[in-house]
């Protein structure tokens, strides 16, 4: 038995526990939280950080119906988030805002201003950085809304890359009383504005990282979600990826493909492994990121183990994951490739910091796409840890206790590493179940304990670590898995190839779950009901999406047929979501008393019953019946799930019966679980973030409880909030104030906003929900020539695939004579692919180019369409020539032009364009600029060459899995296509 502390070599020097040179320096803890540090203690403190910064640009002004990309395997849809497409060229020093976290073991460094990340994570044992280190911050065009950083831990929902990966969230630092401290990270997901909460956590004593997640559906419908933690590691020729010894295949999105693990038994993503094995041993093992030359992602299948990891071979340090497998069974690797194709998307991510390999941890998923539920109100909690591992080797058990590496070649040896201090701890290795070796010793994190053995390897062999007081920390088997190759997934049928009504059912609820980006539901939904139009799961599918689009009378006729199927045998169905679904209807149509019967009925069903007893709540407080509200809350409370909306509930009804006291007490008490929640944080009279979203969000919860006043005052808080990138609400702010008024009968007053709402700066102002549908159809009820609400309703109903209501409203807005670059631009979209006039589309583009000629992406979007149009490549580059300034603006508009040039003879031009201006390429979108530069060579005769690195990009060794098949078509399977497809006259109108 020996202690070892491995040589982890020069990249951990110990004079960098805080930095030097050009690394980010890691500030000392202040005075005060020093001293409780000396102590032992775990702390935590708000301090900004200087970091060299390639900033983002601005949004694009224009909002983004990007549907049908291809994005992670799932639709890349991004409004209403504004849509960011370009990176500065060259980086400057900026105050990042900072969340430190120490203990005697570990440094970590949270970034609120990106997401609430991880960007540091450092063993202060070893002076290696087990999370990869990025010392500048240079996003490339990854995100789903642009902007995506590489290094340290990405906290992606409710798809990947997160939505919210760019933009802010709300922190806070909680201090336990068991000597933990906790920051809490919260934000609302742009897209349906549900709430999540992490807290990164470090406990006294202890080397582990713990994530605690609770993430709560606060809307009124069923949302699906998938729950990824990216970490990334830097890797070098001897970095390992290891997961359990029980995974013997590991698959591609969606599971279209497979190969076994970590021998490589076949071709994956264009590579053939075996052949490369046959040339050089060990070339197959894809744990290794030395043997993957291209872009590639794999994700383990079957496993029933809780861990997995990173190992640095050369530095003899590491990491594990562990989490619970029964809510976590997601572990992935993804890498950029060991070529030049990858080194080059890794120079586009940092300056000097290397590769890296991002190994994902998933909750409520095993693959990407693979989308699970979140009921309405449902609060789902779980935790993820992290702990850095010593020279113990890849982990082949670990627990979050400790590692064990159990070496099997001519004597068995095993090399343990624990997470917190263990005096008089058991090492034991046992035959048979007789122990064959066996030591005591006081462990301590960072130092790695080796027992060795005279046994020889066999099916027998165990190997553990024991607490002094007998209690088992980490135990290693040898794991008996079954080699049968798992299920590869195939592609639907389409509806008419499908026998049965379940069958294209399940095919859609498939497609909508998983958000597949080019085959709708739709089709198959339809083809269910030709064959049986009283079937009641497809009926409520499609009453659900109709809702959602705020086709109210549609969604309550289907809702009302699959609720006619349901009760005709049996009055009393199992499962009552038709019933809550209609009263959401019912409810948005103003009809109270028939959504609170239908709220009634979907509560005999305990799944519905919390979602209904809220929307009952809320319905009766709407028509002033508290006592009826208190009633409900209390058949609900202490019975079903825990709903911070039920609290804000309870809490509003106290005020309103005039105990100001008992709510305050109510709401706070709560925060002690929710500490961030933002509805109750105003109720218990703190202060909440002048976030103007966050601000809209607790207004229209308010609004749906009655409390109109308290309502009012959020909004006009959400009006004086700075506009950020996420978006600007100030416009639909002030015509739900105008809502709000006529409600009440102040018609004077609902005027006043609604002229408010047209004066206001409507940059990045793009709709969406159906709150905002009705307060942008009230106004134009009451005033018909109101461009602003015209303009912002097509806008929202575009989004929500009511494609032809969206062109009747854009279609009015210019009639009234409004001159707006984005109503145009918007319109002339319209134009092309509703009304399939391409005349109109381009007379409303050129009208666009008028009203705004600087706006780069106009031009582009005009271009695109003049290539559509069949303009020939003289008449689009006469059109361009004259504004190439604004053209070499955009990667992708310098690029068509370059190609333009080559086409009309001026090869040299596009040559000199190429080798002078810089470009950054976005992902999937890789190739272009060197397809132009090959262009450019070959029409002048030159050899073909590498490009040059104003490119931004290598050429690839490799043909990876192609998107779009010979026929022109997207592959099923396609997992990345970032076309911006705004030209499509396929699509379906819901």
């Amino acid at each position: 038995m020996n202690n070892d502390r491995r040589d982890v070599g020069s990249t951990m020097a110990a004079d960098e526990e805080y930095g030097h040179g050009d690394r980010i320096i890691l500030l000392e803890a202040p005075g005060a939280l020093r001293a409780d540090l000396d102590r032992g203690a775990a702390i935590a403190w708000s301090e900004p950080l200087n970091i060299l910064t390639y900033d983002a640009a601005e949004p694009s002004i224009h909002p983004m119906y990007l549907d049908h990309r291809v994005y992670q395997g799932s639709s890349g849809k991004v409004y209403p988030i504004p849509f960011t497409e370009q990176i500065a060229d060259e980086g400057a020093m900026r105050e990042w805002q900072a969340v430190h976290l120490e203990n005697e073991y570990v440094r970590l460094v949270v970034l609120p201003e990106l997401g609430g990340r991880i960007h540091i994570g450092y063993d202060k044992t070893t002076g290696y950085d087990f999370f990869y280190r990025n010392n500048v911050i240079k996003p490339a065009l990854v995100g789903l809304a642009g902007p995506w950083i590489s290094g340290g831990v990405e906290f992606n929902w409710p798809q990947h890359h997160r939505p919210g990966t760019y933009l802010p969230v709300e922190t806070s630092i909680e201090n336990g009383d068991d000597g933990s401290v906790t920051v809490w990270c919260h934000d609302h997901d742009p897209f349906t504005r549900m709430s999540a909460q992490h807290g990164i956590r470090l406990r006294a004593g202890s080397s582990v990282v713990e994530l605690v997640v609770r993430l709560h559906n606060r809307t009124s419908e069923r949302q699906s979600f998938l729950w990824w933690a990216n970490v990334a590691a830097r890797v070098h020729d001897d970095y390992q990826s290891f997961f359990p010894q029980d995974v013997h295949y590991v698959a591609d999105h969606a599971r279209r493909a497979l190969t076994a693990f970590p021998e490589a038994d076949r071709p994956y993503y264009g590579v053939d492994y075996p052949a490369l094995a046959a040339e050089h041993e060990g070339a197959d093992r894809i744990d290794f990121y030395r043997n993957i030359p291209v872009p590639t992602s794999y994700m383990i299948v079957d496993s029933q183990q809780g861990f997995f990891g990173g190992y640095d071979h050369a530095a003899g340090a590491g990491f594990v994951h562990w989490a619970e497998r029964r809510l976590a069974p997601g572990k992935k690797q993804w890498t950029w490739g060991d070529a030049p194709f990858g080194h080059a998307w890794d120079d586009q991510l940092t300056d000097a910091d290397g590769p890296y390999v991002e190994l994902m941890a998933g909750v409520y998923t095993d693959n990407q796409p693979d989308f699970s539920w979140l009921l309405p109100g449902e609060t789902k909690v779980f935790s993820q840890y992290w702990y850095p591992i010593p020279a113990i080797g890849a982990a082949h058990q670990a627990t979050t206790d400790a590692a064990v590496h159990v070496e099997r070649g001519g004597r068995v040896s095993a090399r343990f590493a624990v997470t917190s201090r263990r005096e008089g701890a058991t090492l034991r290795i046992l035959d048979g179940g007789v122990v064959v070796a066996s030591a005591t010793a006081d462990l301590v994190p960072g130092v790695p304990m080796t027992l060795d053995s005279d046994v020889a390897p066999s099916d027998a062999i165990t190997a553990e670590l024991l607490a002094d007081d007998g209690g088992l920390l980490v135990r290693w088997t040898p794991t008996d898995a079954a080699d049968e190759e798992p299920w590869v997934a195939d592609e639907p049928p389409l509806p008419e190839e499908i026998d049965s009504v379940e069958e294209l059912y399940l095919t859609g609820l498939h497609l909508q779950q998983n958000r597949h980006p080019t085959r709708s539901p739709l089709p198959y939904w339809r083809a269910a009901l030709a064959r049986d139009a009283g079937d009641a799961r497809t009926n409520l599918a499609l009453a659900d999406r109709a809702y959602r689009s705020g086709r109210l009378d549609v969604a309550l006729e289907h809702a009302q047929t699959a609720i006619t199927r349901l009760t005709r045998r049996n009055a009393n169905p199992t499962d009552t979501e038709a019933y809550y679904l209609a009263g959401l209807v019912l409810a948005r149509l103003g009809r109270e008393a028939e959504a609170q019967q239908m709220f009634g009925k979907a509560g005999w069903d305990g799944a519905w019953a919390a979602a209904s007893g809220v929307e009952l709540v809320r319905s009766l407080l709407r028509t002033g019946q508290r006592r009826s509200a208190l009633r409900v809350l209390d058949t609900l409370d202490g019975v079903v799930g825990h709903d911070t909306r039920r609290i804000a509930l309870r809490a509003l009804v106290l005020r309103a019966c005039g105990d100001e006291v008992g709510s305050t007490a109510i709401a706070r008490a709560a925060l002690v679980a929710d500490p961030l929640d933002a509805t109750l944080r105003v109720l218990a009279g703190e202060e909440i973030e002048a976030d103007a979203g966050l601000l809209l969000d607790v207004a229209l919860d308010l609004k749906l409880a009655g409390a109109l006043d308290d309502a009012l005052r959020m909004i006009e808080a959400a009006i004086a909030a700075p506009v950020r990138r996420s978006g600007n609400v100030r416009p639909l702010a002030h015509y739900l104030a105008a809502e709000i008024r006529a409600i009440r009968g102040e018609e004077d007053a609902a005027a006043r906003d609604r002229s408010r709402a047209r004066e206001a700066e409507q940059d990045w102002a793009f709709p969406a929900g159906l709150d905002a549908l009705r307060a942008l159809e009230l106004a134009v009820e009451a005033e018909p020539g109101d461009a602003t609400a015209l303009a912002l309703l097509g806008m929202l109903l575009y989004a929500a695939g009511r494609r032809r209501d969206a062109t009747t409203a854009w279609n009015r807005a210019i009639e009234t004579g409004q001159q707006d670059p984005v109503l145009f631009r918007n319109a002339a979209l319209a134009a092309y692919n509703v009304e399939h006039d391409e005349q109109k589309a381009w007379q409303l583009y050129g009208r666009a180019v008028d009203s705004a000629p600087t706006d780069a992406r106009i031009r582009y979007e005009q271009d695109q369409l003049a290539a559509r149009l069949g303009h020939t490549t003289a008449q689009r580059l006469d059109a361009l020539r004259p504004v190439e300034h604004l053209v070499l603006t955009r990667d992708d508009f310098a690029i068509e032009y370059a190609r333009l040039l080559v086409a009309e003879g001026a090869a040299a031009e596009a040559h000199r364009i190429l080798l002078t201006r810089p470009f950054h390429p976005w992902e999937g979108g890789e190739g272009q600029a060197i397809a132009t530069w090959d262009l450019a060579l070959d029409a002048l005769g030159l050899p073909l060459t590498d490009p040059p690195a104003s490119l931004g990009e290598a050429r690839a060794a490799y043909v990876a899995p192609v998107a779009v098949r010979d026929d022109g078509v997207t592959d099923y399977f396609a997992t990345s296509l970032p076309e911006m497809l705004l030209f499509t006259q396929d699509g379906e109108d819901d």
